[in-house]
């Protein structure tokens, strides 16, 4: 019997591709992807070739619903160059067909330059830049492999992506450090000009501890104080009724409580709804999980829609509903979904999140405001 008769198939929509796998310009302290390279021990020097370019672009497209996403990342990506991603757009173009590419970047913003965000605007890419806050923030663990910080250029490559009007969100890893300084971070990203804001919590295993999370890593307790002070911040920001910030992790919670799916997967019911591809082919099942028991296949062996559905993906993402009873029995279960699986790993069997009392604590302090803007989303459509 196949897969296809044992569980409705998932549709192909969305790639997260790494073209230069965990190469990066930077050496970032809390950086979970540069561990990455102990897979592909055979180079030092990981770059995707045309040939893995054009049949990943290919099947997405030829296999994909009628909009895909192509989401590059790393690693960081751009130092493919931009001639890599121009053919990228030729084999999109080529196979496009009835289907729509979309296409979206995250970056550490080193690379760019006026060339560069004349590329994104003219094919309107979405620019994931990441920054952390304020210089301390930010350079408290992004800096160069000599140790010297980050945060100088990746403003000034902020301000060039806005000012060529380049769609641009900032993405800010929340860590022990950054964690202290809420307001800070969001009102300097404020001031310039970065309303659209990702934040993502740090939590990565200590090497020298197996089951503690590592220093950098943002305490449980601390990161539910930041949830409920940036919630704050952002909810005074509403005017009359709409948001002057756009906050991703927030935003996809107003789709939780008006009973969609949300588009960040953090608050899906299950996992594995897109699929990784590494410089080299290899597809995975997560970014997260880029490891040897979740590999799913090479793109030259096998179709991505097949690996989409087929019985590891599937059971990768039952893995998440696999919760302890604390969790079934709490009242925000159906808007948490017990987390990222990766947030896991750190209690007791059965596992519970890392963050589960930061996210108790935030939706007891949010839940009526989200109930309130599903209330009036839910008047205009009846009123429309």
């Amino acid at each position: 019997m196949s897969n296809g008769n044992l569980f409705k198939r998932k549709k192909l929509y969305s790639l997260l591709i790494k073209p230069a796998g965990p190469d990066c310009n930077l050496g970032c302290d809390y950086c979970f992807y540069s561990a990455k390279r102990n897979l592909f021990p055979e180079n030092h020097r990981h770059r995707m070739s045309l040939e893995i370019l054009e049949e990943t672009t290919r099947q997405l497209l030829t296999q994909g619903d009628r909009q895909v996403f192509f989401n590059w990342q790393g690693g960081e990506p751009t130092l493919m160059g931009l001639d890599f991603f121009k053919q990228a757009l030729l084999y999109q173009q080529k196979y496009e067909g009835q289907h729509q590419a979309a296409n979206t970047i995250q970056t550490n913003g080193l690379l760019i330059d006026n060339t560069w965000a004349r590329f994104f605007r003219e094919n309107e890419f979405l620019v994931g830049l990441s920054l952390d806050g304020p210089e301390p923030v930010h350079n408290r663990y992004r800096h160069f492999p000599n140790g010297a910080g980050s945060w100088s250029k990746v403003v000034e490559t902020a301000k060039l992506l806005l000012d060529s009007q380049v769609a641009t969100n900032a993405l800010v890893v929340v860590n022990d450090y950054s964690a202290e300084f809420p307001e800070e971070i969001y009102e300097f990203l404020k001031s310039l000009g970065l309303t659209y804001m990702q934040f993502i919590p740090c939590i990565e295993t200590d090497p020298e501890r197996p089951g503690h999370p590592a220093n950098f890593s943002v305490p449980a307790e601390k990161y539910g104080d930041f949830l409920i002070k940036l919630f704050e911040l952002w909810k005074a920001d509403f005017h009359e009724g709409q948001p002057s910030t756009f906050v991703r992790n927030f935003e996809s919670l107003v789709f939780a409580y008006a009973g969609l799916t949300p588009p960040e997967c953090t608050w899906h019911k299950e996992c594995g709804d897109y699929l990784v591809v590494e410089h080299n082919g290899d597809v995975y099942s997560c970014d997260f999980f880029v490891l040897e028991e979740w590999k799913l296949g090479n793109i030259r062996e096998k179709r991505l829609i097949d690996m989409l559905n087929s019985a590891l993906q599937k059971n990768f993402g039952q893995r998440k509903a696999l919760l302890p009873d604390e969790c079934r029995r709490c009242p925000w279960l159906a808007y948490c979904r017990g987390g990222c699986p990766r947030e896991r790993g750190y209690q007791p069997e059965p596992k519970r999140n890392y963050f589960c009392k930061s996210y108790q604590r935030f939706f007891s302090q949010a839940n009526a405001f989200f109930m309130e803007i599903t209330k009036n989303l839910s008047m205009n459509r009846t009123r429309g």
